[in-house]
């Protein structure tokens, strides 16, 4: 079973998954807020997920920031519409700005460093890398 991670946002929904041994995170695509419930519905016909990982942004001082609102209401709906799988937050404070270091150290161009959805889906990356250090494979 795999395990996958979003970067949500109000534009573009971030997504990774891991392996289905859950040892490498890896970059699956972004997926437009409206279209995210039809997307993993047609992804669940062929691969099983064991935990849903989800970015919740915070301010510095730890409080919830402005856009999670959008975040809780996506968590919701993953805990409403898929009862038997986990949800996990992980706190997503500079993941965007890590992704476009990781972007550019990885010898990217600079139009490519602003391709707003790979910083998605390295931030996605990102999250579900949090997350899996954090349960110690």
């Amino acid at each position: 079973m795999r395990i996958m991670a979003f970067d949500y946002g109000t534009k573009r929904i971030g997504i990774a998954v891991t392996d289905p041994l859950q040892i490498i995170a890896t970059a699956l695509t972004t997926v437009h807020p409206a279209d995210i419930w039809n997307f993993l519905s047609a992804y669940m016909q062929s691969e099983r997920i064991s935990v849903f990982v989800v970015g919740m942004p915070l301010q510095m001082s730890g409080e919830a920031s402005e856009s999670a609102q959008h975040v809780v209401g996506f968590v919701r709906k993953l805990k409403k519409t898929y009862p038997d799988i986990d949800v996990a937050e992980v706190d997503e404070r500079f993941t965007s700005k890590l992704a476009s270091q990781v972007i550019a150290q990885s010898g990217k161009k600079k139009k490519d460093r602003q391709d707003k959805a790979l910083v998605d889906t390295v931030a996605a990356t990102i999250i579900l890398q949090t997350y899996m250090n954090s349960k110690s494979f």
